[in-house]
């Protein structure tokens, strides 16, 4: 068996033995994603329906089996099979676990020395729109667009206000009509003692959010309340 396999499920598809990429059809992709986002032993038909849901199972069936012989012939052992099931093999390292993992540890009051706010910031697989795909990816970014407010708002506390502005940034460029986002910064901005940028942070939320018919909430809105006068002279 191949070791030193690095699945990329981050910002684009990517599979690497021993830092040299392999080359895989599109199909044979999704097979190996498709397992390595279930986590577990997955079925064969459940597998075959999930990848080729307009197609009947017998045809469904046929194309896992061409692309699981495609993935062989690669020499990239990077699915175990069995008569009934598929399985990542236990050797293959995955970015999305790792930040997954990291996303949870920060969430639980672990990890207080990040400074780079990139293991946070990629999306899952951007360019596909598989089923399979997008509630795996809106999890995934739920749980990292939390995380990287709690360090906005753990470094804030910790005035390590650099740090804290590099990962309220990310939450925002993740989610811009995402409110939380705008208020961490908001009261960011004030602590630094950045009123004006504080103003225009809220003034940029409110301008996002109005083509959707949001206003915004009671809780960002208090934290500027008062400063439009101040600024203004009024």
């Amino acid at each position: 068996m191949e070791c030193g396999l690095r699945l990329g499920l981050l910002d684009s598809f990517e599979l690497v033995r021993d830092g040299s990429p392999i080359q895989l059809p599109m199909s044979v992709q999704r097979v190996v994603a498709f397992v390595a986002l279930k986590r577990h032993p997955v079925l064969r038909p459940h597998a075959s329906g999930s990848l080729w849901p307009a197609s009947s199972e017998q045809r469904a069936a046929a194309n896992l089996r061409s692309a699981l012989w495609r993935l062989k012939r690669s020499k990239c052992e990077a699915i175990v099979t069995s008569a009934s099931q598929l399985r990542l093999a236990a050797d293959v390292s995955v970015d999305l676990y790792a930040a997954s993992e990291l996303a949870r540890d920060v969430l639980a009051g672990g990890v207080c020395d990040l400074r780079d706010p990139a293991p946070l910031a990629a999306e899952l697989l951007p360019d596909w729109y598989d089923d399979w795909v997008l509630v795996e990816r809106e999890y995934f970014r739920q749980v990292r667009l939390r995380a990287l407010e709690t360090l906005c708002e753990r470094f804030m506390d910790m005035r390590r206000l650099d740090d804290a502005l590099a990962m309220g940034l990310a939450a925002l460029k993740g989610e811009p009509l995402r409110e939380s986002a705008h208020r961490v910064l908001i009261r960011l901005y004030l602590v630094q003692g950045n009123v004006c940028e504080a103003l225009r942070q809220y003034r940029l939320c409110c301008r996002l959010l109005r083509p959707l018919g949001v206003e915004p909430s009671e809780q960002i809105t208090s934290l500027v309340r008062g400063i439009d006068d101040r600024e203004t002279g009024r």
